[in-house]
């Protein structure tokens, strides 16, 4: 039964996790790691399902938790490497191939705008309005305070209007084409 409940809560938000994922980390390869590795923690802590309410809360709060654990991994192995000699570079081409995939002057100008936000924003952001998430889940997801979250919220949304206004503004003058009066204004 209990594999029945978890293959159940697997079908009815691996989808909504993997998209939270990928508004995190703007990569879609690596959220796929993440999204398993978050069900991996989900089966983990399977023993406490029975107190969750809101399993899609929950399963994102897990897979924040993960992100932050990804996150804190990396930035140590990449503290690491700088501790070794420097290999003969040989230039990525995946890099050339990545910075040409923007769909729109809107979508990378949100996304700039978003990532220069602070993480816990970014976080507050990417629940309540991406994932649409309620500001209680919002809290039980990244355990704090509800008014915590109303009060990232209101300070997030503030910085990006203004971002994303300033981003946009500056792309005519670097030869991009203007954008609809809506987008410069900064309504996401």
């Amino acid at each position: 039964m209990e594999q029945q409940l978890f293959a159940e809560i697997y079908d009815a938000h691996a989808h909504a996790v993997y998209a939270h994922v990928v508004r995190m980390t703007s990569d879609r390869s690596g959220a796929e790691d993440i999204v398993s590795l978050t069900f991996l923690e989900a089966w983990r802590l399977r023993a406490t399902l029975g107190e969750v309410t809101n399993h899609r809360a929950w399963l994102l709060g897990v897979a924040t938790n993960v992100l932050r654990n990804t996150r804190r991994a990396a930035r140590r192995h990449r503290e690491a490497l700088t501790r070794l000699p420097p290999p003969n570079a040989v230039p990525d081409p995946a890099d050339g191939v990545v910075s040409r995939m923007t769909d729109t002057a809107e979508a990378e100008a949100a996304l700039s705008a978003l990532s220069r936000l602070r993480r816990t924003d970014r976080e507050a952001i990417v629940l309540s309005v991406w994932s649409g998430l309620s500001h209680s889940e919002v809290a039980k997801a990244c355990g704090v305070a509800e008014s915590t979250v109303r009060s990232r919220l209101s300070r997030a949304r503030a910085r990006l209007r203004k971002l994303t206004t300033d981003h946009l503004a500056a792309e005519p003058a670097a030869g991009r084409p203007a954008t609809s009066r809506t987008t410069r204004e900064g309504h996401l």
